[in-house]
């Protein structure tokens, strides 16, 4: 061959084979290292080399078979032509050197150096690749194939099924990373709200729900004055109307139907006539399948209910929007009576009050996933109702009863928290 080929000619072709290498080595590394939903996207808004990219990733196993044949062809050539050159130049001695050349030039050049600049930008490299290897396939594919089926053949006898998972679906926590590692691309605001979406399933109807004792309601048996002093006071567009206790749930007035009825004497006979039935859910719901319910049964109050059919408290539309954007329609002036500053570090707070809610609004980190009141998680935790002045830690945060009665605990001071968090779900 050397006496065929100039010498300018050999060297000339090492340097193309090498390039080659590069291009299978960095333009692998590329396509690789694509973020597949960013893929789909610029597939979508019609990018062709992204066309052709997302077919060639369906099934890597065939494109990852064309780049390692290619890879290889053209590195053995190159290793072969070296050697030819290498005897022409100074003979057997020089093969050796030539091969140790060839190595360094191969790692640095068509490995190393490629692969850095195709992870750092993966598609400037795999767009132009993917509409080289995309026809190449073509050409290629019974030899891809049959090197395929023996690499498959191999895998199948080490218990590997390429069919058994699926690389590029995301779980709810990969999710959520990504939605961290947005950065600066979402805005803090519309993170918390894709964040708060997503922690929808694990938040349930009693973790939002207006409690039984604080439930604001008609009652028939109250007189056309109280009723109607109820209603001009209420903050609320539905109230529920029951008999005697909230227990006895007759149905909801939406008070809209009062606008033109304003010479409406409102007693109980005329009250049931403007009523819509009650719809009770199950404790226990999450606001993600409760979310659902409400827009296909177009609600937007429901009662819940424990397993014996008690009412447990309503839950509201808003109630659940507000878990994902935050609050809009209470009075702020309500959180701020229920935990008032008295100090640098302590903070009186009505043991009533909600925790998901004090933790949202002081950015605490009280437990949430037992008891939905401090009342109820002190007890829990001290299995008896406490008297003033008890004292305990709960999650790092010193905590002391300032006033209880006999069946509740109903104000706790509350200190700055002395340890970290511990990791509630």
């Amino acid at each position: 061959m050397g006496d065929d080929v100039p010498l300018s000619g050999l060297i000339g072709l090492l340097i193309v084979l090498l390039m080659l290498s590069a291009f299978f080595s960095g333009s692998e590394t590329a396509l690789m290292s694509l973020n597949r939903y960013q893929l789909r996207h610029k597939s979508r808004q019609g990018n062709r080399g992204a066309r052709l990219a997302e077919r060639l990733l369906k099934r890597p196993d065939r494109l990852i078979g064309l780049i390692l044949l290619g890879n290889n062809l053209v590195n053995f050539s190159a290793a072969s032509l070296v050697a030819v050159i290498a005897l022409e130049i100074g003979g057997q001695p020089a093969v050796a050197l030539g091969t140790l050349i060839l190595t360094l030039a191969v790692l640095i050049f068509s490995e190393a150096a490629p692969k850095t600049l195709a992870a750092l930008h993966p598609e400037r490299l795999a767009f132009p690749a993917a509409l080289i290897y995309y026809p190449l396939l073509k050409i290629t594919y019974p030899i891809v194939w049959l090197t395929n089926a023996a690499s498959n053949g191999v895998l199948f006898l080490l218990g590997v099924r390429s069919g058994n998972s699926d690389l590029h679906s995301l779980t709810q926590e990969e999710l959520r990373t990504v939605v961290y590692e947005a950065g600066a691309l979402i805005s803090s605001r519309y993170r918390k709200m894709l964040l708060s979406i997503l922690d929808l399933e694990q938040v349930t109807v009693d973790d939002v729900m207006v409690p039984h004792n604080e439930i604001i309601g008609i009652d028939l048996d109250s007189s056309s004055e109280e009723i109607e002093a109820l209603i001009a006071s209420s903050q609320h567009t539905r109230l529920p109307v029951y008999r005697d206790s909230i227990d006895q749930v007759v149905g909801i007035l939406h008070l809209r139907k009062l606008a033109n009825l304003a010479q409406l004497d409102l007693n109980s006979d005329n009250l049931i006539r403007l009523l819509s039935e009650p719809y009770f859910v199950p404790e226990g719901t999450p606001l993600s399948t409760q979310l659902v319910q409400f827009q296909r049964r177009r609600e937007r109050t429901a009662l819940v209910v424990d397993e014996y059919g008690d009412i447990q408290g309503i839950v509201t539309l808003e109630d659940i929007l507000e878990e994902i954007v935050g609050e809009f329609t209470t009075d702020p002036a309500d959180d701020e009576d229920d935990v008032v500053r008295t100090g640098p570090d302590t903070f009186l707070v009505d043991a009533t009050a909600n925790i998901r809610e004090i933790n949202r609004s002081q950015n605490w980190h009280l437990p949430t996933d037992g008891p939905k009141t401090i009342n109820g998680l002190i007890i829990e935790m001290l299995e008896t109702i406490p008297a003033p002045g008890t004292c305990l830690e709960i999650n790092g945060y010193p905590i002391e009863v300032v006033e209880s009665d006999d069946n509740r605990i109903r104000s706790v001071r509350v200190g700055q928290q002395m340890s970290a968090p511990a990791p509630t779900p």
